[in-house]
């Protein structure tokens, strides 16, 4: 239904989880998609292999969203050397979970480092060749806990809401320009994240989720996917949620 033939497209923290998913939909929609990754080449790695064995492109970008620097060099070069950058999808985070009597200083900078800070850095890199082609699509990544609160996340659920400020933000200063930003926000989602969490913590979530079942990977991709098609190009600011009616 959707393709993303001829596009070239760039996903963060794409080696794992929700971020594989979304590198394969969106190769599998025909765009040529960027998997970047921090530390894990390995996962990357696998992640290209499925892509590659399913017929689609994919290419490794290795560098640390956090490092304005780098991010913006790696970016850059990526849109040069395809002659275009159509679609950004930032995905890459970390949680560092704790009560906030537990909270230090360091959690919270490295928490905002990437789940932020990162964020801008990438959609700031990626905006400069989207303007020049008065076309672009981003999709930040935010989280069920950026909207509803949830205890022992305070940095986390910080870090996912300010998203959603910058994602309203920059549709409103690039709309004019033919950029598209919304975000998606995931609920309980069956990840290796998740699946880290102890029995009675994974109950206690499920028990909020109204549609009685975690939700795939693959479904948030499928949101993803949407937002980065022509098909969306009127869909600007908005928060889209996957999340089994747990938030609405």
């Amino acid at each position: 239904m959707f393709d993303l033939s001829g596009k070239v497209a760039l996903v963060t923290g794409g080696s794992r989880g929700i971020g594989a998913a979304v590198v394969e939909a969106l190769a599998g929609a025909g765009a040529l998609v960027a998997i970047n990754y921090r530390n894990r080449r390995d996962a990357a790695e696998a992640v290209l292999a499925r892509v590659e064995g399913a017929g689609g492109r994919a290419e490794l970008v290795g560098f640390d969203v956090a490092d304005s620097g780098a991010a913006a060099d790696a970016i850059d070069g990526l849109a040069k050397r395809h002659g275009r950058l159509d679609i950004l999808v930032n995905n890459a985070g970390i949680a560092i979970d704790q009560l906030l009597l537990r909270v230090k200083p360091a959690d919270l900078e490295a928490t905002w480092a990437t789940n932020l800070n990162g964020a801008i850095y990438c959609a700031k890199a990626a905006i400069r060749p989207m303007m020049r082609a008065r076309r672009g699509r981003i999709v930040f990544v935010s989280s069920v806990v950026g909207e509803a609160g949830n205890p022992g996340q305070t940095a986390y659920a910080a870090s996912k809401a300010a998203l959603l400020g910058v994602t309203k933000t920059l549709a409103r200063e690039y709309a004019s320009r033919g950029v598209t930003v919304n975000a998606v926000s995931p609920g309980y989602i069956d990840t290796d994240m998740t699946a880290a969490l102890s029995d009675e913590v994974r109950g206690q979530a499920l028990a909020q989720v109204p549609a009685g079942r975690m939700g795939t990977a693959a479904e948030v991709a499928s949101a993803v996917l949407y937002l980065a098609t022509d098909e969306a190009a009127y869909v600007n600011g908005h928060v889209l949620r996957v999340n089994g009616a747990m938030y609405c």
